[in-house]
């Protein structure tokens, strides 16, 4: 039998669960990461899949775009920093059903484990992710990156806002997230509000940031994902830095450095975000 903990998709969301472990922006069983998988991993990992898959669970959502597919995720209540300890009782793979209203576990999530609370938001935003990258979009990250919830209460909740300071404190930025990043106020993690507010961000974002929570940031692949999230909170870190000072800002990027980094990276900067 396949050693599913050896195929590439489910040794690298272990890789980075424990990278955000490793960060500390998972507290005790604070955050949630989702890949929705591709037909190659989906095959390699089938010898594992359980021979009896568990029963169908509504999700309370539809997103018709993603019926019959399989996602790994991480489980409710469990720890970012167990999965590498013990990976089929913290995380496990679910298929969609022919109406992308379902889910059931085909591996892992032992023990009576079932998918992370906020797996209807996950899948909300993975329907959107996927119709607006044709496709391109795998990885759904949510962590409590320290800096980011320090700054939601200091700066004004708008993603203008949020982007400006971000954009100036550290050069990449611009270039890592050019369209910019969305905020949420604070809402009840897990519901449906949340859900909706967050995939209309996903239409134009690839990272939204929630109020007094976190950071939730999409992406083709781990890497991508999980370099977009470490850059949001480095630049996050770097400002809440500046401000602990209580020095005035002497220089900064301005906007004409910035569109001169957009230029020469090729990229196309959000200019509603630029004076």
């Amino acid at each position: 039998m396949t050693d599913i903990l050896k195929t590439p998709a489910v040794e690298g969301f272990i890789r980075m669960c424990e990278d955000g472990w490793l960060q500390g922006w998972h507290e005790r069983n604070g955050g949630n990461l989702t890949y929705r998988m591709t037909e190659e991993d989906v095959e390699t990992a089938r010898p594992a899949f359980t021979a009896e898959p568990r029963e169908w669970h509504e999700m309370g959502v539809a997103c018709e775009n993603l019926a019959g597919e399989y996602f790994i995720t991480t489980g409710s209540g469990k720890y970012f920093r167990n999965v590498p300890l013990a990976p089929a009782a913290n995380i496990g793979i679910v298929e969609i059903n022919d109406a992308g209203s379902a889910w059931r576990i085909v591996w892992g999530l032992e023990n009576g484990a079932v998918p992370t609370s906020e797996f209807p938001t996950h899948v909300m935003n993975h329907s959107v992710r996927k119709r607006v990258t044709g496709g391109a979009n795998r990885v759904i990250y949510h962590c409590h990156a320290t800096n980011v919830i320090a700054l939601t209460y200091v700066l004004p909740l708008t993603d203008r806002d949020f982007t400006r300071p971000l954009w100036q404190s550290a050069t990449e930025c611009p270039v890592v997230f050019p369209e910019g990043v969305g905020v949420v106020p604070w809402m009840v993690p897990g519901g449906v509000d949340i859900a909706k507010a967050t995939s209309k961000l996903m239409e134009t974002y690839q990272a939204a940031v929630w109020a007094q929570h976190g950071l939730f940031a999409s992406g083709p692949d781990f890497d991508t994902t999980f370099g977009l999230a470490h850059t949001i909170e480095k630049s996050a870190e770097i400002y809440v830095k500046v401000l602990s000072t209580g020095l005035p800002v002497r220089q900064t990027i301005e906007d004409e450095s910035l569109r001169a980094i957009a230029r020469d990276f090729g990229v196309t900067l959000n200019e509603a975000f630029l004076d």
